[in-house]
């Protein structure tokens, strides 16, 4: 069970988010949605452990996978040792078996350079379900892809989520997406923002 309370969050004196709690279970995928500056980000990075600096608790496990709004992938590594640099003991062939299972399997030794966006997307997917997470967050993870792509992404995440089933945090600011993969939606909203179910 992931448990979150940001009791209250502030950059300087300016007051961010307030009141800001919720639980996920295992299997169970959340999503947050709200408008660009509201404080979704800011959420996120307090969830994920990267943000140390509020006032409130959050219970999650060790084994937690990111994708991120951008790939951020290193451009001097080999797209199976992007595999692997984050999770060195899993080996090459589970690696290479991700890398089958997000459409990946001939790419292995291609610089990330030489993939398209879309297919970046897929190896970060990959890289962040290779650990089998117990907890995963998707911070808007399919922005600025065209509309058939953008289908594809969705297919495959859900097919992830739905095989590896860990507990799921999805911040977006796109409805659609938070329907589909979400089986409860929350709003981020007002200053300081807090959640309000819609």
């Amino acid at each position: 069970m992931i448990s979150v309370h940001v009791r209250s969050k502030a950059y300087s004196s300016t007051p961010v988010l307030q009141g800001v709690r919720f639980d996920i279970a295992q299997g169970e995928t959340l999503a947050i949605v709200g408008g660009s500056g509201v404080g979704k980000s800011t959420l996120l990075r307090i969830v994920a452990g990267l943000d140390p600096d509020f006032e409130g608790q959050v219970h999650a496990p060790e084994r937690i996978g990111m994708v991120f709004q951008e790939p951020n992938l290193l451009p001097w590594r080999r797209v199976l040792h992007n595999l692997l640099l984050t999770h060195p003991e899993i080996g090459e062939t589970a690696a290479r078996e991700m890398l089958d299972r997000v459409g990946l399997s001939d790419k292995a030794d291609h610089w990330p350079r030489q993939l398209s966006l879309g297919q970046q997307r897929r190896l970060s997917l990959a890289r962040a379900f290779l650990g089998a997470p117990e907890f995963l967050i998707l911070d808007e993870p399919f922005t600025s892809l065209d509309p058939a792509l953008h289908a594809d992404m969705l297919d495959l995440t859900q097919t992830l989520i739905e095989t590896f089933s860990p507990a799921v945090l999805l911040v977006t600011h796109n409805s659609d997406e938070a329907t589909r993969l979400a089986g409860t939606i929350r709003e981020l909203h007002g200053t300081p923002a807090g959640l309000r179910e819609i």
